[in-house]
């Protein structure tokens, strides 16, 4: 290995320190002493410029885009992970421009720019600026893109054309990307959200092998499927599957489900608290361990919320040995917990992998009573009190010792509704940017 792949090793396995901040609720996790740092502050802020979505598309997949309706480039706050470089990031774009329009009483999932590819998108923060320094489309075994169409009829939502009139076809190659690590060998890993499944991408964007939950039969794809998850998240809801990947410092991966399962049925887990965390080992090919997670109460993590169906686990981010910073939020505010992975708390292959336990999981109004490991925490910054970060973050990394990188998802700009674009088919902007902030954690005295 050479001095400079040494370096990075160092780096991205975190084991240089952890922030000051941080450390210092380590010191005191599990005591009635420990307090969170009372103040933080957004230190930077940068913001994406204007960058046409065909054009962009086009660029890295020839005639992908024909009609990109006025759609800039977005959706690249899915995730956030150091690139090696001060100021450098990996991001991911999610499936793409897509919507909601009711038509009959009956709400239409739109995607107006079908032919998008998901993409691995390399970012530098300069100054007030996010540049895009380089870009990596997701392709199958044989060269064409994944795009971020559903892959099931009858489990996915179907999708129409930007004006919900149309139906398109369904795409079993579609990915919904979400979090996303870099391994030591320059390949990627990505989370979806439609199996929920586990990506494993070549370093110039081919789909390696995607890892799905047992028994969901998807067929037809262009790129290896394994049925390598717990069956038990044939459950996850819909467009609620894994959103926050992580990579701890031995190399395996932990993967947050957005939300609670729907288990035995929406209803249970609309009202639910309480999700998973599973961690996967790319040397076994294998899910080793499965974690419970509970949320706080929706009015505690965003006051001016009450449906405890918008809490959401949009990040994960490996902090040391089994540790992890968890970003439970809305799409109007968010909270970063510390979370230690302890070995007693694995239930994998337990009764709450089994969907005819009952009640589930997912029921328990008070897992820990009813003798459940729930994952301990520990609050590090309650980011809707910190002036000058944006909604819906999703995507957070380290800066250095103690500051956070923190990007948000703007929907490319999309809005739901038929008022999402004009009479000429262009789109009518949100106004919402994709930005990039730092956010200095203090010392906690």
């Amino acid at each position: 290995m050479s001095p400079t792949a040494a370096r990075h090793r160092v780096h991205r396995s975190v084991t240089t320190g952890l922030p000051l901040a941080l450390t210092a609720v380590l010191v005191v996790a599990g005591t009635a002493a420990a307090a969170p740092p009372k103040e933080a502050r957004v230190v930077r802020t940068a913001t994406l410029g204007e960058i046409p979505l065909g054009a962009f598309s086009n660029a890295l997949l020839p005639g992908s885009v024909a009609d990109d309706h006025g759609v800039r480039l977005g959706g690249i706050g899915s995730d956030i992970y150091p690139a090696g470089r001060k100021g450098e990031y990996w991001t991911v774009t999610d499936r793409g421009p897509n919507g909601q329009i009711k038509v009959d009483g009956k709400k239409r999932r739109t995607f107006p720019v079908p032919g998008f590819d998901p993409a691995i998108v390399r970012i530098r923060v300069s100054g007030n600026t996010v540049e895009v320094v380089d870009a990596i489309p997701l392709t199958t075994s044989s060269g064409k893109a994944v795009t971020g169409l559903p892959d099931q009829r009858g489990r996915d939502e179907a999708p129409y054309t930007y004006d919900a009139r149309t139906p398109l076809s369904y795409d079993p190659n579609g990915l919904d990307t979400e979090g996303i690590v870099r391994a030591g060998d320059g390949s990627f890993w990505l989370v979806d959200e439609y199996g929920p499944s586990l990506v494993h991408v070549s370093a110039r964007g081919r789909v390696l092998a995607r890892y799905v939950p047992e028994g969901l039969a998807l067929t037809g794809t262009d790129y290896p499927v394994v049925e390598a998850l717990p069956s038990i998240l044939l459950h996850r809801k819909t467009n609620r599957g894994f959103e926050g990947l992580a990579q701890l410092p031995g190399g395996d991966l932990v993967m947050a489900l957005q939300s609670p399962l729907s288990l035995p049925d929406a209803d249970a887990g609309d009202a639910s608290r309480t999700t998973r965390l599973l961690r996967f080992s790319p040397r076994e090919k294998a899910v080793t361990a499965e974690y419970a997670y509970r949320f706080d109460p929706v009015g505690v993590v965003d006051p001016g919320e009450d449906d405890t169906s918008e809490l959401k686990i949009s990040s994960v981010v490996a902090v040391g040995r089994d540790r992890l910073l968890v970003e439970e939020r809305t799409d109007k505010s968010a909270r970063l917990q510390l979370v230690g992975l302890g070995r007693g708390a694995n239930i994998l292959g337990g009764p709450w992998d089994d969907d005819a336990t009952t009640p589930s999981l997912e029921q328990l109004d008070d897992p820990a009573s009813a003798g459940v490991p729930v994952l301990s925490k520990r609050l590090v910054v309650d980011l809707g009190t910190v002036a000058g970060v944006p909604g819906k973050i999703e995507g957070v990394a380290r800066v250095d010792d103690d500051t956070l990188a923190l990007v948000n998802d703007n929907d490319f700009g999309m809005t739901d509704g038929e008022g999402a674009f004009d009479a000429r088919g262009r789109l009518v902007d949100s106004g919402v940017k994709t930005t990039v902030v730092y956010v200095r954690l203090p010392e906690k005295p």
